[in-house]
């Protein structure tokens, strides 16, 4: 009798030590899942609050040749993939947090004038991004619409695309390091800790580079961490070329 009162004190203390280890693990888990998002910033969402800017410059062609695949019938409607020889847009500039991102950070977001639209078309070549760009990132940088896009073009004319992206006639095998070192070279200034290329299972997609408030490139040890990691990319050519 005594030993089975034992064995049942035994297996019962076993059994609260694994229930209190599983629980330690769930709430572990629930930790790893909800720190990024609780421990991202306290500015989260407030217009205007953020450390840095994030340039999206986007290969048209990758963009093109991927909806080509997707939707064959309405790839040609797309506005950027027309005659118009586009090589590397404006996918969007982005405020950012050292950890994390604020967006929509005003909803309803303010009026977008259809003028600075039409005004945009040049650099980010579809109304429809462009309004989404101001929705998503541009309600977050603090400032109007107006001196929100005007900022996108300061940026975008303060970073130099080497001269062998300019005018690609032939589909081109890279590196995303190779595709760094030639845009580091083409920029003084710009590191390789703050550039990172964007990909998609076969092609190069973007080129990401990070910029401080006062528009001087600095490292963004993130916006690298989340780069292309395979060998080597196709970047198609420029249509027409």
């Amino acid at each position: 009798m005594f030993r089975q009162v034992i064995r049942l004190v035994c297996r019962g203390a076993a059994q609260i030590v694994f229930v209190a280890a599983l629980i330690l693990v769930v709430v572990g888990a629930l930790t790893t899942v909800l720190t990024p998002a609780l421990a991202q910033d306290r500015r989260q969402n407030t217009a205007g609050a953020f450390d840095f800017y994030v340039l999206a410059l986007s290969w048209s062609p990758s963009f093109c040749a991927a909806s080509q695949e997707r939707n064959p019938d309405r790839a040609p409607q797309q506005p950027q993939c027309g005659d118009r020889p586009f090589s590397f847009v404006v996918h969007g500039l982005w405020p950012q947090y050292e950890k994390g991102f604020p967006e929509y950070c005003q909803q309803p977001s303010p009026r977008l004038d259809r003028n600075i639209v039409s005004s945009m078309l040049d650099v980010m070549p579809s109304p429809r991004l462009v309004f989404h760009e101001w929705d998503r990132h541009g309600t977050c940088s603090g400032l109007s619409p107006r001196a929100y896009f005007e900022m996108v073009r300061k940026v975008r004319a303060a970073v130099k695309i080497p001269v062998e992206y300019l005018e690609l006639k032939e589909p081109l095998m890279v590196s995303p390091a190779e595709v760094e070192t030639a845009f580091v070279k083409a920029n003084p200034g710009l590191t390789e800790g703050g550039i990172a290329v964007a990909c998609d299972n076969k092609r190069l997609t973007e080129v990401r580079i990070c910029v401080n408030r006062d528009l001087q490139f600095r490292s963004c040890d993130e916006t690298d961490r989340r780069a292309c990691r395979r060998d080597r990319l196709v970047m198609p050519p420029v249509r027409g070329g």
